[in-house]
Formats: structure tokens, sequence, C-alpha cells
């Protein structure tokens, strides 16, 4: 018979069945509900949640993994890291932690980036050479006592002191942001001691940053820590948890830290099992096995599953084996439940959070039982594609060199410098959006939805024509998703009914599923690019997701290369930019956000990575006459370490998120790096505050000093898709005044 295993939960998704979360904290911010109402929904949701749990079997159930609106601003809300511009506006403390998220009319928001190489979002801390820390928060001892309440004795989740580090930015100057390790360790025992005194007896840790690489300092400081939590709280038991990639060469420091458990991610990093099995072989450290897939809807292979946990259990022992979630279940829809229109053969390959709980009990009460109904997920592998066999270098690369397309776009183009454009979207009304379900519902037909598309974009037009845009937008009204309006067109891909996903605060995607190759069956964007040109003599931009976007931002493929599924999306694109030139569309945006976030967290990963990943962005553009002029659009990522590739995508115009940042974040697009012209974003859409000019007009001249203004593009960050008209139509005009003035300054006419 064999032996049950312990089971752990590393985290559940917070947003709720039917997006319960998203409603309420939208209600409350419009000033529909009030706060006990916002928090009364969220009680229920964690009390759900738990107890869907514990229903489900599982040993070591998570508390403190909920959120209002990201994890890292909870633990900086707990250390006491609030912006001294956020706290001085005199807010509650409810309305001071949405602040720091989503900025106030006076105040800017903190920063906000990719959780590492997923979709998902997190608020940057700011930290400084004199920050202090403090026990500013009990929600983990709260929330601990919630489920306790329950009968249920959860593992509280805590964000590392060492990851939390390294994620903040130095707000003022740069520093060794380790040097503040010495200050914030006696917050962490604090809170340590609480939660024993609350009656915990295990406590999770989250320490992904073992996955990236680390310096001597942050691997000082990563000893330093569990010595010194280990000392604190000795009777608790601590698991460290990595996942999302390989440990590489900080694997034996992981296996040293004096802890009761550590979890590895063998969905990114199978060939470490075994090195760390050996490294524990004479201590008593349990190991947590991250087998069932927290980023991706496939079921577990169960049987492979099972022949990681007995090689594990043959040196170790069954007693010291936990059978874990990969990483937080936060990136995978809640359940399959509603899923009724899903083609059987697919959905009976899926598993959403909900099922991912069973898979995990499965194992953990008879991983040999549940590996006999492996070949229920089993798939015979593709065919290769034909398609791709006859892709050569000149499909790859544009007729000219950059420098001398942009001479001739810039003479055919006729724009003035600092031409003024956005990013695509506009806003996504309560009109929009009943309008689309009524076109799905069947409640009003084709005609109908597509003449108020058309007053829509006529609308949208016009207000970008009186704010005096230079490049305009037709709104993407049509379209419910940047990824999934695209997919929606594409055979090989298909779309679930719930299957949301948080991305960051309220903002869900819902994102594809990509389940067999991927073709186009039509034009997709053509229709629309059109008939907004029709309506002005200006400029109207072809919108495009680019590919390693759709590919990231979908569930992908886990049966053949992530390149082979990428340059199947590009042929496709590669068709749609051929069909909007020839229809006389003179700019196309093709935007990559998701390429940044695609790079392997290790470095000796990342070359690899980025030459199938750009030469995918070259294969979709790379038709286009030298006239066309590409842009493309990246948004919260970093470039440091990066900026060759993005140079290497061989894009006309490139605009950026740069509104929440430093110049540092610039300083890679200067002339010596960068090759192509530049749009920094003047204009965070994220915060509903309407920018004043001089502050635009100054990030403008900033910008100008660095990238050139012969290459300066004026924008906002992202998609005004989230934002009302009543904020729209002011900044708009905003940054229109602010090109103009920074124009004049520089004395460009």
């Amino acid at each position: 018979m064999t032996e049950k295993l312990t089971t752990h939960c590393l985290g559940f998704p917070r947003i709720g069945a039917n997006r319960e979360l998203k409603k309420a904290l939208e209600s409350y911010w419009a000033g529909q509900i009030g706060e006990d109402a916002l928090l009364a929904s969220a009680k229920e949701l964690r009390k759900r949640h738990w107890l869907l749990q514990k229903e489900a079997g599982i040993d070591l159930i998570p508390s403190n993994d909920f959120s209002l609106y990201d994890q890292m601003l909870d633990t900086s809300c707990i250390l006491g890291v609030v912006p001294e511009r956020i706290a001085k506006e005199g807010l509650n403390t409810l309305d001071t932690y949405f602040a720091t998220a989503r900025g106030t009319a006076k105040a800017p928001a903190c920063a906000m980036t990719k959780w590492f190489d997923t979709n998902y979002h997190y608020i940057v801390p700011e930290l400084d050479r004199d920050t202090r820390f403090s026990l500013s928060s009990n929600k983990p001892v709260g929330e601990f006592l919630e489920a306790l309440e329950l009968g249920i004795r959860t593992t509280p989740v805590i964000i590392g002191p060492v990851t939390y580090l390294s994620l903040s930015s130095c707000a003022v100057e740069a520093f060794e942001r380790m040097d503040l390790l010495e200050r914030l360790l006696p917050v962490y025992e604090k809170l340590l001691r609480r939660l024993k005194d609350a009656g915990a007896t295990s406590v999770q840790f989250d320490e992904p940053i073992f996955s990236c690489d680390i310096s001597a300092a942050q691997k000082t400081a990563i000893s330093r820590s569990y010595e010194m939590l280990k000392s604190a709280a000795p009777c608790l038991k601590l698991i460290v948890c990595n996942y999302f990639g390989s440990m590489g060469p900080s694997l034996d420091l992981f296996a040293s830290l004096p802890v009761h458990a550590l979890h590895i991610d063998l969905t990114k990093a199978p060939q470490e099992l075994l090195p760390l099995v050996e490294a524990l072989r004479k201590k008593d450290t349990h190991l947590s096995l991250g087998l069932v897939d927290g980023r991706n809807i496939w079921r577990c292979d169960t049987a492979k599953a099972a022949q990681a946990i007995d090689k594990a259990a043959a040196v170790l022992g069954t007693e010291r084996i936990i059978v874990a979630t990969s990483c937080s279940l936060l990136h995978v829809p809640v359940s399959l439940t509603s899923e009724s229109e899903l083609k059987p053969d697919v959905k009976a390959r899926m598993a959403f959070a909900e099922e991912k709980l069973l898979e995990l009990k499965a194992l953990g009460q008879n991983r040999h039982d549940a590996a006999k109904s492996a070949t229920a997920s089993a798939r015979k592998a593709p065919s290769p594609s034909l398609r791709l066999a006859t892709i050569g270098e000149a499909d790859l690369s544009r007729a000219l060199p950059r420098v001398q397309r942009l001479a001739l776009q810039r003479k055919s183009l006729g724009l003035p410098p600092i031409p003024t454009t956005t990013i695509g979207s506009f806003p996504q009304t309560k009109e929009v959006r009943a309008n689309r379900a009524a076109f799905k519902k069947g409640d009003i037909d084709s005609e109908q939805y597509e003449a108020f598309i058309r007053s829509e974009i006529e609308h949208c037009i016009r207000i970008q024509e009186k704010a005096g845009l230079d490049v305009l937008v037709h709104g993407e009204f049509e379209r419910n998703d940047m990824v999934e309006y695209f997919s929606e067109q594409l055979d090989g891909i298909l779309f679930t009914q719930n299957g949301w996903v948080q991305s960051y605060g309220s903002r869900c995607v819902k994102p594809p599923v990509i389940h067999g190759e991927v073709t186009r069956r039509g034009p997709m964007t053509l229709k629309w690019t059109q008939y907004a040109q029709s309506l002005s003599n200006s400029h109207v931009k072809g919108m495009l997701t680019g590919p390693i976007t759709i590919l990231k931002w979908s569930f992908p493929r886990n049966d053949q290369p992530l390149r082979t599924t990428a340059f199947e999306i590009a042929l496709a694109l590669r068709e749609e930019v051929r069909d909007l030139e020839d229809a006389g569309t003179k700019i196309i945006q093709i935007d990559e956000p998701g390429l940044r976030e695609g790079l392997p967290l290790r470095g000796s990963e990342a070359a690899a990575y980025l030459e199938w990943a750009v030469d995918a962005f070259r294969l979709a553009s790379g038709g286009a006459s030298p006239q066309t002029q590409i842009h493309t659009h990246m948004c919260y990522a970093r470039f440091d370490g990066i900026i060759d590739a993005v140079n290497r995508l061989d894009a006309d115009v490139i605009s950026i998120e740069a509104a929440r940042s430093t110049a540092d974040r610039l300083e890679a697009f200067a002339a010596d790096n960068y090759g192509g012209e530049v749009g920094p974003g003047v204009w965070d859409i994220h915060s509903p505050r309407v920018p004043p000019v001089a502050e635009m007009k100054d990030k403008l001249l900033e910008a100008s000093a660095i990238i050139g203004t012969d290459r300066l593009w004026a924008n906002p960050d992202c998609g005004l898709k989230t934002r009302r008209w009543e904020e729209v139509i002011p900044a708009l005009e905003n940054l229109v005044t602010a090109a103009k003035d920074a124009r004049s300054k520089l004395a460009l006419g």
C-alpha cells in the first residue's frame, strides 16, 4: 500500500469564480459601496477558498495569499513602507493602500512591473538608504485567526525578505538594498513571533529570487535571514519556496538553509530534483515537490509526477516528501465547472485551480493509482509544420536598413517634430461592454452591433482630431482584449467562458488556450482600420498584437516547443500586415509587451530565447515595405540587458512605459544604443489622475536630452481602455499642448 504524502498548495486565486473581487473593488472605487462591504466581500472569498481546499484534502492550506490588490503591496504595508507623497495625503488606511497602487490627483502611484516572467504585475516598493521598517499591519495574523475560526490551521504565506528587497526600487539614488536587511529582519522576526502566539505551526516564505542570477550580497543576505528567522521562532516549521525557474549555482545555498522544508518547481526545473535530493540526503529537511503546474491549464502528467516522487522518496523517505503546486495557483482560472462549451477532447486534458487541488489529492493519497490515469491526458506529438519549414533569413528582414527607411517615412508621412499619438485602445465604457454582451447573447444582430461600433469609432476619431493628435487610432471598441480579439480569429486557439486570471488589482484577463496549429482564417483588423481611415485625413495606425505577446498571454501548448507556436502566430500576423499595407495603411503597430516577460530568469538561458522571440517579430513585420512605418509597444518592463534584442526587432518606432520610471529606463534608448524612434510614456494611464501640461512637458524635455529631439514621440504609457472619457479628453489635450510647448522650448518650430 502506498503511503499517503503531505499535500501543499502554495496559493489560491483571489478574484473568485465569478470575479467577485473585481466587482467589489470597482464598486468601492466608484463610491457605490463602502469599506465595510468591500471587506465583507473579501472575507467571504477567503472563507470559500479555505473551505474548498479543506474539502479537497489539502494538508498545507495557505493564508495571507489573499490580497485586495497585490501581495508585494501588502508586504510593503505590513512593513510600514508607504511613500511620503502618499502618506501626506491624509487618507484612511485602506485608501492609502489603494493610492499607493493607483495614485491620487496630486500624488503619482508607485511603479508597477511584471512579477518575474509572469503576466501578473506587482507594485514596486520604494526604498532609500534611510528607510525604516515597522510592523504596521497585522494582516497575516488576522487572516490566520480568521481561518482558525473555521477550524482550519493554515500556513501563512510571506514574501521572503531577500526577494522583497531585491524587487524594490531605489527611490532617490542607487544603493545596495541588502544593506537594509539588518533593519528589516527584526520586523520579520516580530511577525513570526505574533504568528506563533496566534497558534501557527508553519510559515511559508516565498523566495523566487533563487530563480534569478543573485549576487554575493544577496546570497549572504539569504543565509543571514534564515539563520535569524529560524532562531526567532524555533518551534515554527519554516518552508522556503523557490519557483518559476532553476536555481543553477544557488542550489547548494538553497539546500543549506536551516529550515523545516524547501520547495522546488519541477515544472520549470526538473533537472534539479536529483541534485537537490542528494544535497539533502544527510539532513532532515523535508522537500516540497512542485509537480502540479500553477502556470498552465493542462492536466498534470501523473505518471511522470509519480516517477519524480519515487526518485525523491528513495533517498529521503516518503515521510520527508510533500506534494505541491509548482507555485501559487494565482496564475490559473478558478474552476472548470462552468466551462460547458469547450471541446470535450481538449477539456479532458485541462485543469484549473479547483481541479489542480484534486490532482494534488490524488498524488498524495496514492500516486501510483493516479499515474494509471495518465493516459487520459496523453496526446500524440504533433507533426512538423510544412509552413515553417520554408522560412528563410530573407523572410526575417525588411527590404532596407532602418536608417534609410526612417528617412523615407519622415518624408512621406509629413509628421511634425515630437509627433503625438496614443497606444491604441480608448475607453471601454459600460455602453461598449453592454453592446458587446448583447451581441454575443443574440439580443442585437450584427448590423445593429456594427452600427454601434462605427459610431464609437467616429466619436473617437473626432475627439483625437479636436485634441490635435498627429497619428490617430480607431479605439479598438470591437476588441474585448488585445490578445483575445486576435485569438478568436485564429484557428488552433479556443476560449473559455469564465477562465479569468488576475493581471493587477481589479484587472482580469481571460487567456486564450492554444491547443493546435495556429493559422489565420482571414483578415482580422482590416475592416475597422479602413473605416477609421475613411473618417480622417490624418494617419490612422493599424493595430496588431505581436506573436510573443499572444503566446505569452495565452495558455500555450505543452506538447511542442514555444518557438514553433510563436512562428505559427507570426506567419498569421505577417498576412495581416500585408493586407493592411495593400489597403493603404502607412503606420502599423505590432505590440510586444510580452517580449520581456518571456525572458528566462537566469541570464545564461536568455540568448536562446531572445533569438527566436526576436525572429518571430521579424517574421511578422519583415514583409512590410520600407515606406510602411512599423511601431511596437512595450510597457512595464525593464530594458537593461535586452536592449540589443529590442534593437534587433528592427521596428521603426517603439513606445515604452516611462511615466512611473526614472530617466535610467530611457538611457537604454539613447542613440548609441537604439537606432529607431522612441515614444516614452509621459502619462500614467493606470492612475485616474490627469497629468498637467507642465509635468508632461518636463518629461518630454528630460527624454529629449537622452533620446534626441529628432527621434522623440509623445504618447501615454499604455492603452486607454481602462480609463474614463472624463479623464482621457483633458489628458489628451494636455499631451498635445505639452508636445507643442516642448517643440517651442527646443526651438523645433
